[in-house]
């Protein structure tokens, strides 16, 4: 994938909007952080994965995920992109969008 995939699978959500943050380019919800390029170019920063969750994702598929020290005391987790299918990406991102928008977004969406 690329940060191109993401943004297209995440502008297709409510009050996702493009962005920027450090420097790189970022999806925003609202304002907040969804996610955003890591300056290497081949790394997603995806916020609201709790450490434990982290733990296994990195345990069982190292190559895709992983953290660095910088991230070690926060919630979340890095993923490599040129190693990534959407399949990896989405549910993630989906439950970050979800927990950032507003319930009336989420409604709508859920409706359809």
């Amino acid at each position: 994938m690329t940060f191109d995939d993401v943004r297209a699978v995440a502008l297709a959500w409510p009050e996702v909007e493009d962005g920027t943050s450090y420097g790189t380019p970022a999806l925003k919800v609202r304002k907040k952080l969804l996610t955003r390029l890591k300056e290497d170019g081949d790394s997603l920063v995806l916020p609201g994965v709790a450490q434990d969750e982290r733990a296994m994702l990195v345990k069982s598929r190292p190559k895709l995920f992983y953290f660095t020290d910088h991230y070690r005391d926060y919630p979340i987790v890095l993923l490599r992109l040129s190693k990534a299918e959407r399949a990896d990406v989405e549910p993630l991102l989906r439950r970050q969008w979800r927990a950032l928008a507003s319930r009336k977004a989420v409604t709508a969406f859920d409706r359809g």
